[in-house]
């Protein structure tokens, strides 16, 4: 049996509304929210009781998702948003933008600082890092042509 896709990618926050729109502004569609509980959401994650809203959002080209979560319950027992790249464990994701520097000026209205600068790898990428809501790590890929 063979890999079919990569479903999602989770991350955990504590303002899901200002996690959402900085997505949005980034080019993400909302698909939709809703809160998960009950007994077999706590069979699945071995949190036992949750309470947990969640957003989840698409590139546009419909390939791939973000899921957000707010843990109302449990509580968050862990914070990760300002280890450095080099730390273990899933860190950062990355998304392809049609202009670095545009994209760069948007979020930062919605609070996004660069971590070091925009760099050139080559003929093939312009690459940043920012610091979003929350901390939260993610990378910019500028195809050059």
């Amino acid at each position: 049996m063979a890999l079919k896709r990569m479903d999602n990618i989770g991350i955990v926050v504590e303002d899901l509304d200002a996690t959402v729109d900085f997505f949005h502004e980034l080019g993400l569609v909302l698909e939709g929210r809703a809160t998960i509980e009950g007994e077999w959401a706590g069979r699945v994650t071995g949190l036992g009781d949750q309470h947990v809203g969640i957003a989840m959002m698409r590139t546009p080209d419909g390939h791939s998702r973000l899921e957000l979560s707010r843990f109302l319950r449990p509580s968050v027992v862990a914070d990760h948003r300002n280890a450095p790249v080099n730390a273990l464990g899933y860190l950062r994701v990355m998304f392809a933008v049609d202009d670095i520097d545009d994209t760069l000026e948007r979020l930062r209205k919605h609070g996004a600082e660069l971590v070091g600068e925009v760099v050139r790898y080559k003929d093939v990428y312009r690459l940043c890092y920012i610091r979003g809501p929350e901390g939260l790590l993610v990378g910019l890929a500028q195809e050059l042509s």
